[in-house]
């Protein structure tokens, strides 16, 4: 075994030890909530890498939260049944609207405000039923005391660190699994060419629906399991077109093409989002959409394959001199 693949392994042994080595409560919240949106902003650049630009994001990942959170607050239903309900809820949402674009060929820009409009017209809904889901005021699952694995609830954060720590994993894992089938192949050629692809045998319509549904469901996973981690939830927080822009910010910035690219646009956002709570306070709210815009902008021109990509390209053609 040569060194590159011994690297994996003492990285992830290195990542498993790491809370019982060091459990600082602040660092181990901030670890687990880079490890969570990690996972969700890997789940958008599932289909982002292919052209498929969706600014809906957000509402899949309010279905997720919401769902399970109130099937556990009005019917009892333990998250064990009601995240798999919640990604049944999203799966089904991403067929609806999906499966029409994708019929009738609505792509690029057109495709991105109709996902648009879905972010807002879920954000929507939870604020209007306000009654249930306590609209923009936000929502508390009802807690349990101590350790309650059928809540889904942990008072130690070690526990929530190795829960987030194997999302984040299996999200990268579906990242190569996909990077490495032949699925790719076919995207890539969907994104270069519909007509061209449809022609040489790509099932145009499956193939984009599938990695859409995929995605789908890994945000709504993201969003149920930050629900249950923060035992808080708002339109604001899990939902709405604010979260998705953040979602395709940190992909673009960390790197859209890397299977790392959306854990370095992670760190930036919640660090970023840290120094501004922690520095300027209540005055700073809002400061971080504004700072992602024009970060976005700025890497948009000048670091187009975004950090790590930029990175991993300089130092190969670096190693063909």
């Amino acid at each position: 075994m040569n060194l590159n693949q011994l690297v994996p392994w003492i990285v992830g042994a290195a990542l498993i030890a790491l809370p019982f080595v060091h459990r600082d409560p602040y660092h181990l919240h901030i670890l687990i909530l880079i490890l969570i949106w990690s996972f969700a902003y890997t789940s958008w650049s599932m289909m982002g890498r292919f052209g498929l630009v969706s600014l809906g994001h957000g509402g899949f990942m309010g279905v997720g939260a919401y769902v399970t959170v109130l099937l556990w607050n009005h019917l009892g239903l333990t998250p064990w049944i009601g995240i798999p309900i919640a990604l049944v809820c999203a799966g089904i949402l991403a067929l609806i609207v999906a499966y029409p674009c994708f019929r009738f060929r609505i792509t690029g820009h057109y495709f991105a405000l109709v996902t648009l409009a879905l972010s807002g017209i879920v954000l929507q809904i939870i604020t209007a039923t306000r009654d249930w889901t306590g609209g923009s005021l936000g929502y508390t699952p009802e807690r349990t005391k101590g350790n309650h694995i059928l809540a889904l609830q942990f008072d130690d954060k070690v526990v929530w660190y190795l829960i987030a720590l194997g999302v984040w994993v299996t999200g990268l894992l579906i990242w190569r699994w996909v990077d490495r089938s032949m699925d790719r192949y076919a995207l890539e050629a969907i994104s270069e060419d519909e007509d061209a692809a449809a022609a040489a045998g790509v099932n145009v319509t499956f193939e984009k629906l599938k990695i859409t549904v995929i995605s789908a469901l890994m945000t709504a996973l993201a969003g149920a399991l930050y629900g249950q981690y923060q035992m808080f939830i708002s339109p604001d927080t899990v939902s709405g077109i604010a979260v998705s822009l953040q979602m395709v910010f940190a992909v673009v910035v960390g790197g859209i093409y890397v299977a790392l690219g959306p854990t370095v646009g992670a760190i930036i956002t919640i660090l970023l989002a840290e120094g501004l709570r922690i520095g300027f306070g209540t005055k700073a709210v809002g400061w971080d959409n504004l700072v992602y815009g024009v970060l976005l902008v700025t890497f948009i021109i000048f670091l187009p394959k975004g950090i790590l990509g930029s990175l991993l390209a300089r130092m190969k053609s670096s190693s063909k001199r």
